[in-house]
């Protein structure tokens, strides 16, 4: 039964397991001697040098797996111990170099960075070399190439680097936590901090005292995961750990389209604010296009506002894809109303750690939200959304949308609106390609999941947006 994309999502999802578990019983891990012999290495090494610096490596994860650094705001860390197998990463000279006569990567270098050896071979001397490029764009032969690390190639936001001891470090200032480089890196050197410590300290207070209600919100990404079960039986486990009752995110999509497409009609150009990565991309590189960000809350904390303000004492938390939304709950606008974020890989983690086989459990039903608000899960569902209030509403408005489809599109779509040369009047903004479906924090990624969310989304019963939130009212 196979849970995981990757092999390094599985030796993540090992660690929390059984932090997890000693969570359960009230003996909290403080290093890797007190993690079960399941995962923690023999005498003989299995992935790196030595036995010591895996148990080192492990005792890392461990902390990860137990909040991280605190110090630290960025919820997106490297284990500095454990990034040290990629090679450098720069302009390197291949063997296609011939030796050639002209000599074109030496005139077109500014810094004097290029030399050659008696055979015409050439070579780049690092300490000059700016990574400008220009000596691979005219190298006759594509001798010349670019080699990154796959995080670097995974993070658009060029918030990445090589430091001096060749591990990657992350530029917090340019970071916007979208998990890219967590997924991509083949290690597993760069993770998210975890806070399912915090997830079990509440259900366990939940379950000693009847007041005390734990909500889960769960994000509509959820009915493309756990392939291997019913969504019915994932909505049952929930509540057999101990979550009160469980509520679409989907609802609180509903809620926003409702009146995101109210605040575009009377301003006339909004991006959305749905997706946490692209609003912190937007203020760290377009602070000046801030005011143009739609200022509805996301559908997570919108849903999680409307039950703290009906229920006294209760908590709530997320569960979906994303690891931006672990750095969204830090904002004060949504610390009163979220109280924790967890993400797929994670709630797979507690359910194990609880010894559940959820596809032995009863099917529970979950049905809070109408089609609009479950597609917001893949690109193009929330402009879809958008569209469907503006006719429900019956608003006066000619929506032009822009759907952009990870942070590249979203890059090009405001230097566009910027500088005047669109006529789009909406922009759709997603981090991650293909939407929320391809979080960083998803059991599994692909273009099948967004047939699983539409499919989803056609099970509804409410079939309306206003239909949906009328049930709040």
């Amino acid at each position: 039964m196979r849970k995981f994309d990757t092999k390094v999502q599985y030796l993540k999802y090992k660690v929390l397991r059984e932090v997890a578990r000693q969570a359960w019983a009230e003996r909290l891990p403080v290093s890797a001697i007190d993690i079960p012999k399941t995962i923690v290495p023999g005498k003989t090494p299995t992935m790196r040098c030595c036995v010591y610096k895996e148990r080192a490596i492990l005792a890392e994860r461990v902390k990860m797996a137990m909040g991280g650094d605190r110090s630290n705001p960025n919820v997106i860390q490297v284990i500095d111990i454990a990034c040290d197998e990629c090679p450098a990463a720069g302009y390197e000279v291949t063997d296609s170099c011939r030796g050639c006569l002209a000599h074109r990567c030496e005139d077109v270098c500014k810094r004097g960075a290029i030399s050659f050896d008696h055979n015409h071979v050439a070579h780049i001397d690092k300490s000059k070399c700016v990574e400008c490029g220009q000596c691979a764009n005219v190298c006759p032969f594509t001798a010349i190439i670019n080699r990154k690390r796959p995080c670097q190639n995974a993070c658009k936001v060029k918030a990445i680097s090589i430091n001096e001891d060749n591990a990657a470090a992350i530029d917090d200032q340019k970071c916007i936590s979208c998990g890219a480089c967590v997924y991509q890196c083949p290690f597993g050197a760069i993770t998210d901090k975890s806070f399912i410590l915090n997830v079990i300290d509440m259900l366990k207070k939940s379950e000693s005292n009847t007041k005390y209600k734990t909500y889960a919100i769960v994000a509509p990404s959820i009915s493309s995961q756990f392939s291997y079960a019913k969504l019915g039986q994932v909505i049952t486990a929930l509540k057999k750990m101990g979550f009160h009752t469980v509520v679409e995110a989907a609802l609180g999509a509903d809620m926003v389209a409702k009146s995101e497409s109210v605040e575009l009609a009377e301003k006339g150009f909004l991006t959305s604010s749905c997706c946490p990565a692209f609003v912190d991309y937007v203020g760290k590189n377009f602070p000046d296009m801030l005011p143009l960000v739609s200022h509805n809350l996301s559908p997570m904390t919108t849903i999680a506002k409307y039950i703290k303000q009906r229920e006294n004492d209760c908590k709530t938390v997320f569960i979906g894809p994303c690891t931006a939304k672990k750095a969204e709950v830090q904002k004060e606008s949504v610390k009163p109303f979220v109280d924790a974020v967890i993400t797929f890989e994670e709630l797979q983690a507690l359910f194990d750690s609880l010894d559940m086989d959820i596809t032995q459990f009863e099917e529970d039903v979950l049905d809070n939200a109408s089609y609009f608000g479950r597609i917001f899960a893949r690109s193009g569902g929330l402009t879809d959304a958008v569209a469907q209030a503006i006719r429900e509403q019956s608003l006066n408005f000619d929506l032009k949308p822009c759907t952009c489809d990870g942070i590249e599109a979203c890059k090009i779509a405001l230097l566009k609106k910027r500088k005047n040369v669109t006529d789009a009047n909406f922009i759709e903004g997603m981090a991650c390609i293909g939407g929320c479906i391809n979080g960083a924090g998803c059991l599994t990624h692909g273009e099948k999941n967004k047939a699983e969310v539409d499919k989803y989304g056609r099970e509804a019963y409410e079939k309306t947006i206003l239909d949906a939130v009328s049930v709040l009212q």
